[in-house]
């Protein structure tokens, strides 16, 4: 359960307040308790019964404002419901580092034939994108249920500057936004006001496969691009690929792709990566994993094809469920007035008026 305006619980600090004006309003009475010569005939005179229950009629009192400040919290449970309108998002890294060859025949080819093979395993209602993403992203597929067209989307991919995580994730939830939409699309303008969060555990129909093979060094910091996601409730599910022997020369050659000039220049270092003669590419595992736990999806290592395709074929797309949100408010006022309408039937038992 979750609440839509938890700002109203404070008002349950008046139910404390309650019980000490109660108490207090108990001991004024018995300042002007009448004086009787004999108080055993007092006694006889009374009706028996427990001291107890003088009390039960103001406790339930109690009990239902406390349901009545719950109900205006507007309390929600969220229920998870199958559904075979399913959009899947392959986001991949096509930074330099996926030339490397410590996978044969080259990370980006390994990579690009696992895809197609998890491609052509989904049903046919399921809708698959791909967004490729090196110093910027771009949509290469928009989610399609058209395999072919996909396999070639693919096969297209081609490797250039810088690694952007944080671009890949926000290109995939504008790619989602666009064919769902119970996703909020992106606000870019940081001045407008942002879509409201769902409540916790409320997670869309759709997901985002995340692949990358370094760390991020361009872009939005990727922690809060998979806050955008968490905030509308698109699971992101990282692939951190790679070996620790992936290392690529650069004889002053250009990635695919670019307009002219060398990659790099010198001996430069940028983000703990030797730029020059050569570099090492290595997995921002740490920050692979804040992002699946943020967004409620999972972390997966891969460090061969082999590793990579059975990561592929154990990402849980077999079912994906909806999670639709219902407030519950109503029965926390029900139940109020059941415990008001209690409160006063008993006092009218058990205290009647004179």
């Amino acid at each position: 359960m979750d609440l839509l305006w938890p700002g109203f619980l404070t008002l349950l600090g008046l139910i404390p307040l309650l019980i000490l004006a109660y108490i207090w309003i108990l001991r004024r009475k018995r300042k002007y308790a009448v004086r009787f010569s004999s108080l055993s005939l007092v006694r006889d005179a009374l009706p028996r019964r427990a001291p107890w229950r003088r009390h039960v009629p103001f406790a339930f009192f109690l009990l239902a404002l406390t349901g009545l400040i719950l109900a205006m919290t507007r309390p929600v449970a969220i229920v998870a419901i199958p559904t075979d309108q399913t959009t899947i998002l392959l986001v991949m890294d096509v930074s330099g580092s996926m030339r490397a060859t410590d996978i044969q025949p080259s990370r980006l080819a390994a990579a690009e034939a696992a895809a197609i093979s998890f491609i052509q395993r989904q049903k046919s209602t399921t809708q698959i994108g791909l967004v490729a993403f090196s110093n910027f992203a771009e949509i290469i597929q928009a989610p399609t249920s058209n395999q072919e067209a996909l396999q070639s989307a693919v096969e297209s991919l081609t490797t250039g500057r810088r690694t952007a995580i944080g671009a890949g994730i926000l290109k995939g939830l504008e790619a989602i936004a666009e064919i769902d939409k119970n996703v909020a699309p992106l606000v870019t303008d940081p001045n407008a006001d942002q879509p409201t969060p769902v409540p916790h555990g409320a997670f869309a129909p759709d997901i985002i496969v995340l692949l990358t093979d370094g760390v991020s060094n361009a872009g939005i910091p990727p922690i809060d691009a998979a806050q955008q996601a968490a905030d509308r409730g698109v699971r992101v599910y990282t692939i951190g690929y790679g070996t620790d022997n992936g290392r690529i020369n650069f004889d002053g050659g250009q990635f695919p792709g670019n307009n002219g000039g060398n990659l790099f220049g010198g001996n430069n270092q940028q983000n703990g990566q030797s730029f020059g003669r050569g570099f090492r590419a290595g997995i921002d595992e740490a920050g692979l994993k804040k992002i699946a736990d943020l967004t409620g999806g999972a972390y997966y290592a891969a460090s061969s094809a082999g590793e990579l395709d059975a990561v592929f074929r154990n990402l849980p797309t077999y079912l994906i469920l909806k999670h639709d949100i219902t407030e519950i408010s109503v029965f926390f006022a029900a139940g109020a007035a059941l415990l008001v309408v209690l409160a006063i039937v008993l006092s009218m038992l058990w205290l009647p008026l004179p």
